[in-house]
């Protein structure tokens, strides 16, 4: 889909930035690589390969069910937390050991602990595991085993106060971030799953795809969920590019196509057919499969030509190639949903595109007009007054969209093109100054550059800078 954000400054920029497995579930793809491969990611920490393999072989005879699952039981088998323990950027060190060495009754359950691990026996491993805790707290890699090993028997409350005492001692564990955000999904606390699902992300994960992707399918849920549409479509972006067409995949872009906000289980069952309609067509557009694109739009608007957001995402997905039947898509889109707030944005930024602001000023009053609190709306209009050359009304504008979102890089953009107009010199280059850092930092945060409207109402709720564990 076209980016708002992007097609912002291609309109009036003139500053200089700065510089698969096809049809595989997200969860079922981590845990089929772990299982296949099983030193793939733990190679410094196991080295018995034929007794590893020997107990995955048993994981697999006694979990029939793949998803979630076989992915955290893959984790109990050979990933340790001080593996997964680099941040983004970080240099590998050897582990440092978790535990004292002169601790017999220490080194007695611990052996125990990972023995019946291993053996398949995690109930006799979690009394084995809490007792070697007892005897040393500072056990990372206890912690991080005893957690999953409650995640796989469907005890997510311990298992999150099992990853919180990890994070005690490792407060920058970005995989136990993840393992806290998965346990408070399952307990259907969403939006602290959220919020640690994010935090994690920004840590990092390592150089594990597959989880990566596991924790990147959950956080695209919750995002959408959350009604931040917009960085839910970026993490869900890449899945079509690799060419994953699994049914999740598809129910979770549909539903993000959409503009629902609903996890796939709450979707209302009457709206499955569109949401696998819709799906195919957000697939085939993120995968730029452009043809297969037209067509599956061509059949949600033939079956439902009425339904909300179906004309605006169609309108997104020819406003690169042809935006004056995307204009007149988004502006269908106004009949069925007068106060469709991105559809609004959409056309008064085409139009300033084309240097036609007084056409554009109706759309971005009447975005305000709806949503005052939204700072992409201020953007819009401010942008608008700007090129009307109505400066002071534009600054006002701006300065009040600075003040709902003073990290966006868009407004400071946009608010030092207005000061500088004002020849408010000394205004205008602090404001490029921030708009460089902030620019910087956001695509140093975010996965993707490309969103349905980075701009839009979605960018500016963020998720907790830094969850208590």
């Amino acid at each position: 889909m076209c980016s708002l954000s992007q097609r912002n400054q291609q309109a009036d920029m003139n500053m200089e930035k700065p510089q698969s497995h096809k049809g595989t579930e997200p969860e079922k793809l981590f845990a089929k690589e772990m299982f296949s491969n099983p030193l793939w990611f733990c190679v410094s920490v196991v080295k018995k390969t034929k007794a590893l393999n020997r107990d995955i072989g048993r994981v697999r005879a006694n979990f029939k069910q793949p998803g979630i699952v076989l992915l955290v039981m893959a984790l109990v088998i050979c990933l340790s937390p001080v593996t997964f323990a680099q941040s983004k950027g970080a240099k590998r060190k050897a582990p440092a050991k978790t535990a004292p060495k002169a601790n017999p009754q220490f080194e007695q359950f611990s052996r125990q602990a990972d023995a019946a691990r291993q053996e398949g026996r995690l109930e006799d491993a979690i009394v084995l595991y809490n007792q070697a805790l007892r005897a040393s707290s500072n056990w990372v890699e206890g912690w991080w085993y005893l957690g999953s090993i409650f995640y796989t028997l469907d005890r997510y409350g311990e298992g999150r106060d099992a990853f919180r005492n990890l994070l005690v001692l490792q407060k920058t564990n970005g995989p136990g971030w993840a393992m806290i955000g998965l346990c408070e999904f399952k307990l259907k606390n969403y939006d602290e799953a959220l919020a640690d699902i994010q935090y994690a992300r920004q840590l990092g994960l390592g150089q594990n795809k597959e989880l990566t992707n596991v924790v990147r399918f959950h956080a695209a849920l919750l995002l959408t969920r959350a009604e931040q549409f917009e960085l839910a479509y970026e993490a869900l972006r890449d899945f079509a590019r690799e060419g994953n067409e699994s049914m999740s995949v598809i129910e979770a872009m549909g539903i993000n196509l959409l503009r629902m906000p609903f996890l796939p289980a709450e979707a209302p069952a009457d709206k499955r057919e569109i949401i696998l309609l819709a799906g195919r067509a957000a697939f085939f557009m993120a995968a730029r499969r452009v043809g297969e694109a037209q067509g599956a739009f061509q059949e949600l608007l033939a079956r439902y030509p009425d339904a909300p957001n179906v004309h605006y995402a169609y309108g997104a997905h020819l406003l690169i190639e042809s935006p004056d039947q995307a204009l007149e898509e988004f502006k269908r889109e106004l009949k069925i949903s007068p106060a469709h707030i991105p559809a609004l944005l959409q056309i008064a930024f085409e139009y300033l595109k084309r240097n036609d602001a007084e056409a554009a000023k109706p759309y971005a009053e009447q975005s305000v007009k709806i949503a005052p609190n939204l700072f992409a709306t201020r953007n819009a209009l401010g942008r608008v007054l700007t090129d009307l050359g109505q400066i002071d009304e534009a600054i006002k504008e701006l300065e009040s969209g600075v003040k709902l979102a003073p990290e966006s890089p868009e407004m400071r953009f946009a608010l030092a093109r207005a000061y500088a107009r004002a020849g408010r010199k000394d205004d205008a280059a602090r404001e490029r100054a921030m708009f460089v850092k902030l620019d910087k930092e956001k695509r140093t945060r975010r996965e993707g550059a490309q969103a349905v409207g980075g701009i839009s109402a979605d960018s500016e709720k963020k998720p907790k800078e830094k969850p208590k564990p």
